[in-house]
């Protein structure tokens, strides 16, 4: 799997990043949506990341620079395709080397609380990130689980 910073102006990326938000408007009330779409993910502090195996995308993640030594994971997505084969795991380990090399000493992430998302959550905390309150300018939410890890 090879990951690269996209630009986020490719077609081939554009679609996941849209699936994405599409899904979140399936699962999440419009007040606990996080995603962030095409314009907030090519923001200066965000670093967006695309992974392929070969010609093929098969997943993506960010980086969003909260302050300099602290990070928020965004956007981890893998192709539907491509489940259960380790591309999360590989972006998500990969983010977090980048972000340790910034001189991050926290990372942190915003997920859903329901079924749907439990798939992500077992991802964050077999890689050591645990439960947390709100951060950022997160508030409480019963639709939203916070997490964090120090690095």
């Amino acid at each position: 799997m090879e990951i690269k910073v996209d630009d986020l102006t490719g077609d081939a990326i554009q679609e996941p990043i849209m699936d994405h938000l599409r899904n979140m408007e399936m699962h999440s009330p419009a007040e606990s949506r996080h995603a962030l779409d095409l314009e907030g993910l090519r923001k200066p502090e965000v670093t967006f990341w695309s992974a392929w195996e070969g010609e093929v995308l098969v997943g993506c993640g960010a980086l969003k620079e909260m302050d300099s030594r602290h990070g928020e994971i965004k956007s981890m997505k893998t192709s539907p395709f491509h489940l259960r084969k380790g591309v999360s795991r590989g972006l998500l380990l990969y983010i977090m080397d980048v972000a340790k090399k910034r001189g991050y000493i926290q990372l942190s992430l915003e997920t859903g609380s329901m079924m749907a998302f439990e798939p992500a959550r077992k991802l964050y905390e077999s890689i050591g990130f645990h439960y947390c309150g709100p951060f950022g300018g997160y508030v409480e939410d019963p639709n939203s689980l916070f997490m964090t890890k120090e690095l």
